[in-house]
């Protein structure tokens, strides 16, 4: 029996891994298309039924790259989660986010172009827009379920309190947060209310933008169109730091015949029956390793060993850059 998870208490049943595919396309480094392809036709034979994407990954590269994949697939086995609202331009910056009702079916059209469906299982904007009340761009999104071209409605690192106003308009299905070992701040208020109000989690950046995958190289260069060459957690004193806790979660990996990334992963999965981890795999042999977590069980002294081992106090840096966060009302 295929193992599942369910986004919220109203939202669609997915298997308790999603695969987030916005590294296929854009963020680390020149993409691989071929590869990407064959790492979603993995998924989905492995059972992988959550693809996860932006709009504004590779400048809708990555929606073209999903609308490929899925040629010849079963539409009703795929559940496509895509965000929108972000600005950005020719050279890959971002330039705030648009929430307006206006924009909503706007960039609803164009997804539904590039992804060669009739409709998208979780939409959600990728951020809020400070210069529009929650209220009226999830009631936009709400005429989109009316009129079928939406299933379901999401949001993405928002607070506690804009989640509740959300949900007063529209059941919301789950919020998308960065979530893990290293990132541990949504445990405060953001976790306990999404789970008080019914709403499943996504949660990206398990393996913490690559440091917590085990194969991080410090000697590796990085270029401008890798997100990491600016992230604070990859520089200087921060990124030796960061592996060193790596290091000691390797430890208590080879105890449980497991790799550092099958561990982190496991972890995650081990927050509650409505989470469900995004893994970022860009290849099928990082994807196999990921899919890999569902077979290591956790008992609560490895859950007590693990957080020791990376205590969320040890760890260096800000996920994002100082500017980014201040934009972010997750961390507000």
């Amino acid at each position: 029996m295929t193992p599942s998870r369910t986004l919220g208490s109203t939202g669609p049943a997915t298997y308790p891994l999603g695969l987030g595919c916005m590294g296929m396309s854009d963020m680390y480094g020149p993409p691989d298309e071929r590869e990407g392809v064959a790492t979603i036709h993995a998924a989905l034979d492995a059972g992988v039924t959550l693809l996860d994407t932006g709009d504004f990954y590779g400048m809708g590269a990555n929606e073209l790259l999903i609308r490929d994949a899925l040629r010849g697939r079963r539409r009703e086995d795929v559940l496509l989660s895509v965000k929108f609202g972000a600005f950005r331009d020719a050279d890959g910056g971002w330039h705030g986010n648009d929430g307006r009702p206006e924009a909503v079916a706007n960039y609803l059209a164009y997804s539904l172009q590039r992804l060669g469906v009739d409709h998208v299982d979780v939409y959600r904007p990728a951020r809020l827009d400070p210069n529009v009340p929650i209220e009226e761009t999830v009631g936009a999104v709400a005429e989109e379920v009316r009129k079928g071209r939406v299933r379901h409605i999401g949001l993405s690192e928002v607070s506690a309190e804009t989640l509740r106003k959300a949900h007063a308009v529209h059941p919301i299905v789950d919020l998308q947060i960065e979530y893990s070992l290293l990132s541990r701040g949504p445990e405060a208020e953001i976790l306990p209310t999404a789970k008080e109000l019914g709403v499943g989690v996504t949660a990206y950046g398990v393996l913490g933008r690559g440091l917590l995958s085990g194969h991080w190289n410090p000697n590796r260069e990085t270029t401008q169109a890798d997100f990491r060459t600016h992230s604070p957690r990859f520089q200087g004193d921060n990124l030796s730091k960061n592996l060193a806790l790596v290091e000691s979660l390797r430890a208590v990996a080879e105890t449980k015949g497991a790799t550092v990334a099958q561990l982190a992963i496991a972890w995650t999965l081990s927050r509650g029956e409505n989470v469900v981890p995004l893994v970022g795999a860009r290849t099928r042999p990082r994807l196999a390793e990921a899919l890999g977590a569902l077979d290591v069980h956790l008992t609560e002294a490895d859950l007590t060993e693990i957080e020791s081992a990376v205590p969320s106090t040890e760890v260096a840096g800000t996920r994002y850059p100082e500017q980014m966060l201040a934009h972010m009302d997750s961390e507000h």
